[in-house]
């Protein structure tokens, strides 16, 4: 039997953090700074919220926005009944007792944003008598990969969709792959109220890897779209806020500055001479150890850049939106891997002995 050359692994486990040396992530936390000033709204410390642990607020004319500080949803008052847009489980029974707490009608019909179940997986709550509007797509997703707790959607679309219910009007669009196959951008043109989950999370860098998105190149073109839509208001299905315009504005600058890192690390650790480098400096019969290390370079090159660069008003990234400290090496490494991946290469490897350098 051969001897095993791993390094024997050693425990860290606490209420707080279970840890392994070696092999696994390092605890957090100790030398990262606080989130900015006024990330964490009032609601978050109300004795409601602390009790309930849900709030939530008119944005304008019947549109609500609910959140668990953490999943946001959102639903519309009119003459008819109440249109429901998702329902997280981290809300679960909550999305009523919001509903309740402003309006005794009836929940008539129900929105997907997209399959997700960490954003729909409690609409089961409304019971079976709702519509549930979603794009074909998600609809074709859940019948693939069945939830009871998630019901098929009833009413589907392709492209483009006006629900008009009791005299609210919500203009539902597809516009492609972004965070996953299906996601839609909901719009209350009154309220100007626009819903977009997964892309943008107002006041915060965005859980890691942009979202956990499928399609970084459309997720991109979807901060974009988002952008001309005419909101006052926005919800993006996380974290502690609804968002401003100008809010989606500076996490849209967040982001072209990681593409902006990322593609200044390919380009210096992807050539051929310099992954040929980095990948051997670990030895011939150490290969994956050796890309770790490559994959890491070009991640830790895209943080520092994003992390030392001066912003728009002179400021760091961490001093204007939560999280950046922490998410950005994983957003670096997703960005980077989808410019390898989804955007056009400039070159290849051409026949011969000593070809001229290309990007890997």
């Amino acid at each position: 039997m051969c001897q095993s050359s791993q390094i024997p692994i050693s425990v860290e486990e606490t209420p707080s953090f279970y840890g392994i040396d070696h092999y696994g992530f390092p605890r957090a936390g100790a030398d990262d700074p606080l989130d900015p000033e006024g990330y964490y709204p009032p609601y978050f410390q109300s004795e409601h919220f602390q009790k309930y642990g849900y709030h939530v607020e008119e944005l304008r004319g019947g549109f609500y926005w609910v959140t668990s500080a953490g999943y946001d949803a959102a639903f519309v008052v009119t003459e008819e009944g109440v249109v429901a847009i998702d329902a997280p489980p981290t809300l679960g029974e909550n999305m009523l007792a919001a509903i309740e707490d402003v309006t005794d009608r009836p929940v008539t019909h129900v929105i997907y944003s997209h399959w997700h179940a960490d954003h729909i997986g409690a609409a089961s709550v409304f019971g079976p008598d709702v519509e549930i509007v979603a794009h074909r797509i998600t609809k074709e997703l859940l019948e693939r990969f069945p939830d009871p707790k998630r019901p098929l959607p009833t009413r589907t679309f392709d492209d483009e969709l006006v629900l008009e219910v009791g005299g609210v009007s919500l203009e539902l669009s597809y516009r492609g792959e972004n965070h996953c196959p299906g996601n839609i951008f909901i719009y209350a043109p009154r309220q100007k109220v626009l819903t977009a989950v997964d892309i943008i999370s107002p006041g915060s860098v965005t859980f890691m890897h942009c979202d956990a998105s499928q399609n970084i190149s459309g997720w991109y073109e979807a901060q974009s779209q988002i952008l001309e839509y005419d909101f006052d208001y926005f919800v993006g299905g996380h974290h502690m806020h609804y968002g401003t315009y100008e809010q989606v504005k500076l996490c849209v600058e967040y982001f072209a500055d990681v593409l902006e890192g990322a593609t200044a690390a390919v380009e210096r650790f992807s050539r051929s001479d310099a992954l040929a480098d980095i990948v051997t400096g670990t030895g011939w019969n150490r290969i994956f150890v050796g890309t770790e290390n490559w994959i890491s370079s070009m991640a830790n090159y895209t943080t520092r850049h994003v992390l030392e660069k001066e912003t728009s008003d002179g400021r760091l990234w961490w001093e204007r939106l939560a999280g950046a400290t922490t998410q950005t090496k994983y957003h670096a490494y997703t960005v980077l891997e989808s410019i390898r991946l989804e955007r056009p290469r400039p070159d290849y490897r051409l026949r011969g002995e000593n070809p001229p350098v290309f990007l890997t």
